[in-house]
């Protein structure tokens, strides 16, 4: 029996929005905790290949929350026998990054599954972008890739559309691209964070699917044009079948507190529009 009988297992983790220090998030959230509980949560799960957190790891860019989630994802993960991945998002700093967590981009094999890491944020903005130098290197690691079971990418901005007026101002540009070369390339799942709310499709024919948020959930039943967010956190169990055995399963995994539900913010509409103005694309929302 080869080890690519049994399903590539991951623990997906997103949108922890860490802080250095014991600043709450928007004064409500302690971020932290909510990471413990969630990773107390999926503590009992067995066979895990992978840890893996899409974006917005910390949130006020500070050295000492990536020294925090470090501290809390890598002994987690070893002592699953897991290996732990992390990709950029829109509130994270680059540079801090780097320094604690590593290289923004790269490329891995586990267990016969290539791994692809993409930072799709653009400094200073919400929106999401993968340049062309970052889609030609992806098209050559796919082409030249040594997995033999097909491989998952890992972005933070969705290439599939949000479900929110204020999510759709920060969406991954131009995401065909993206979806053409997956398609093209055997690419069998793409794990993204950003939307704070699970999420999983078939978009040009490869499964996306968005992990639900670790600091707090977005709410899709606000009323059109505007934004909430619940207290709420979430991981998610994803499990990819060897090459012709079947389809990638999600399955959420709710790591629930007494105060769930509770409201951590809400944008009418003029709050919506001047953050889409201010954090989308240049010229996006002009007049």
């Amino acid at each position: 029996m080869t080890p690519w009988t049994q399903p590539l297992r991951i623990l997906h983790l997103s949108d922890t929005h860490l802080f250095g220090d014991d600043t709450l998030h928007h004064g409500i959230v302690d971020t932290t905790a909510a990471l413990q509980r969630v990773l107390a949560r999926a503590d009992t799960l067995e066979d895990l290949d992978l840890v893996v957190v899409t974006g917005d790891l910390g949130e006020d860019g500070s050295v000492g929350s990536y020294r925090k989630l470090v501290a809390l994802i890598e002994p987690f993960a070893a002592r699953h026998g897991a290996r732990a991945f992390y990709v950029m998002g829109n509130h994270d700093d680059r540079a801090a990054f780097e320094q604690i967590v590593g290289p923004r981009d790269g490329t891995d094999v586990v267990r016969g599954f290539g791994i692809v890491r993409l930072d799709s944020s653009v400094p200073g903005f919400g929106y999401g972008e993968v340049n062309p130098d970052k889609l030609d290197r992806l098209v050559e690691s796919l082409m030249f890739s040594e997995s033999d079971q097909g491989t998952v990418v890992l972005v933070h901005h969705p290439p599939i559309p949000a479900l929110t007026h204020l999510l759709a101002s920060l969406e991954l540009q131009y995401p065909q691209l993206l979806l053409d070369i997956c398609a093209a390339g055997g690419v069998r799942l793409v794990l993204c964070g950003h939307y704070h709310h699970p999420l999983t499709t078939l978009a040009r024919g490869v499964t996306v699917s968005v992990g639900p948020a670790v600091a707090e959930t977005c709410d899709i039943t606000v009323r059109r044009g505007r934004h909430r967010s619940v207290v709420g956190s979430a991981c998610a169990l994803v499990e990819i079948p060897a090459v012709g055995q079947g389809d990638p399963r999600v399955t959420v995994i709710n790591a629930p507190s007494d105060r769930d539900g509770e409201i951590v913010f809400e944008f009418d509409e003029a709050q919506v529009a001047a953050i889409a103005a201010q954090a989308g694309p240049p010229g996006a929302n002009a007049a």
